[in-house]
């Protein structure tokens, strides 16, 4: 399931979604890549997302099932697991590690 490589695509790396059904209603609204040494690159499609809180609102669900995630893959508890993505989190808001380069100009869709 997670892991699993699509052999010959764009993004050979890229989490295979293509047997969760449950998403056939969804919209994507981030991608997000990290590279060893060379910070993380963000995509953002923000027209799904009525306003900038409910973004706010996406990455607290996010940061929830990364610490399940952690939690599982580290044999943690999820508590601590959680308590150190917040950490590493207030770390980031008060000394950023990485310059914002722009790499995407949002475009509003045709309506």
């Amino acid at each position: 399931m997670f892991g699993n490589k699509n052999k010959g695509g764009r993004f050979d790396n890229a989490i295979s979604v293509k047997d969760f059904d449950f998403l056939d209603q969804s919209h994507e609204v981030a991608r997000l890549w990290v590279e060893d040494g060379a910070g993380a690159t963000c995509i953002i499609q923000p027209e799904h997302l009525e306003k900038p809180e409910m973004f706010g609102m996406l990455m607290v669900d996010s940061i929830r099932h990364g610490a399940r995630a952690y939690a599982q893959a580290q044999d943690i508890p999820e508590s601590e697991a959680l308590a150190r993505i917040w950490a590493g989190l207030d770390a980031e808001r008060q000394h950023s590690t990485t310059g914002l380069d722009t790499v995407q100009n949002y475009e509003k869709p045709d309506e």
